[in-house]
């Protein structure tokens, strides 16, 4: 998958089934996420564009994923779609997504 069509899935609201090189874990870890933005991250100094994912099978809760290209093994769009409601907790005014979308009030 390249990231034109992350950023299809993104606007289309289907989940994507992301395998990458995870840190803690110390190797591959395959999870099911909704695909959110895709840009630099606001939370770290490396401002390189980033695969920003909701990770809907985190061992300890469901949590924001923020990627690296470079750490990415495999994603595959998924038929099933996500709500934005699951995981839009912010004020979108104060951090607004990078990639435009039609999201209703989660845009």
């Amino acid at each position: 998958m390249n990231k034109n069509q992350f950023i299809q899935a993104i606007r289309n609201k289907k989940k994507i089934r992301l395998t990458f090189n995870s840190k803690t874990d110390g190797g591959p870890v395959t999870r099911v996420c909704a695909p959110m933005d895709f840009g630099p991250s606001r939370r770290t100094s490396d401002k390189n564009d980033r695969y920003h994912l909701w990770d809907y099978e985190s061992d300890a809760k469901p949590h924001p994923l923020s990627l690296d290209p470079n750490r990415i093994i495999e994603m595959v769009v998924l038929e099933e779609g996500f709500k934005p409601s699951e995981f839009v907790t912010w004020d979108l005014a104060a951090s607004p997504w990078f990639v435009k979308r039609d999201w209703g009030i989660y845009s």
